[in-house]
């Protein structure tokens, strides 16, 4: 069984994102493990990208800053390496395709096989055109996990039923973000996936509080955050390990 089902096995799954290298990759790592001792059931890293057209102004920030102090795919290669010597949950890279063309998608995604990457999600992949990453990543054992949002409408069924890893489902359209409250019809959205797979889905973007996250946990198999964790690095730099820690907690708590 991959690592990816096992996380959803123990009930709900809370799922951290993080921008690798914000403010540095030892602070990245520090926070991971954090993540992990508080309850995290999967990680998503992002690899910052000069351009990440589905980001708000919050994990546009993070890229920005983690560029800016000299992340490069390699470096974040490494330190998952050296995660991996700790870490036994399931991690997920999030980037944007040209990430993975400009490094060469062939190498890029042997190499997350090689150091333990169990999936990746790419937002700006239309699904017509995922035939030429996901052979790769059948070849390597890698999920390539699919982006359901409202408006994917009647592609939903058949987005669904070749979805592999986890699905991750849109909340709202626009950007990521911190929401006030989240107006889409998910249940809808989740009833429609699961008449359609067996893959467990999550729900992301806008979930910021341990009431949004045990709605959105109760309607679906998880609550993915992303924008919220990004701001408590922001405000707290080289020393967010803790707070981060603190909030994953809490979040956790409201799943149980």
């Amino acid at each position: 069984m991959s690592r990816i089902k096992e996380a959803f096995l123990g009930g709900k799954a809370f799922i951290p994102f993080i921008t690798c290298g914000d403010p540095d990759l030892k602070t990245t790592k520090k926070i991971v493990c954090s993540m992990v001792e508080n309850g995290a059931d999967l990680i998503e890293l992002g690899i910052p990208f000069s351009d990440p057209t589905a980001e708000g102004p919050v994990i546009q920030d993070a890229n920005l800053r983690a560029l800016t102090g000299g992340v490069t795919t390699d470096k974040i290669f490494d330190m998952v390496r050296e995660l991996r010597k700790e870490i036994t949950v399931p991690m997920v890279f999030m980037t944007y395709a040209n990430v993975v063309f400009s490094y060469d998608a062939e190498k890029f995604i042997s190499t997350c096989s090689q150091i333990g990457i169990d999936g990746l999600i790419l937002p700006d992949l239309p699904f017509e055109e995922k035939g030429e990453f996901s052979d790769i990543c059948k070849k390597y054992d890698v999920d390539l996990i699919s982006l359901i949002a409202p408006t994917s409408a009647n592609r939903i069924a058949m987005i669904a039923k070749e979805a592999e890893g986890f699905i991750y489902i849109v909340s709202s359209l626009g950007v990521t973000g911190v929401r006030s409250e989240i107006n889409t019809d998910i249940e809808s959205l989740v009833r429609l996936v699961r008449e359609n797979s067996s893959v467990p889905c999550a729900v992301g973007f806008g979930i910021s509080t341990p009431y949004q996250a045990a709605k959105m946990a109760g309607i679906s198999d998880g609550a993915i955050v992303g924008s919220a964790i990004i701001k408590l690095v922001a405000q707290y730099g080289k020393d967010a390990a803790g707070p981060v820690g603190e909030y994953v907690k809490s979040m956790k708590d409201a799943l149980r």
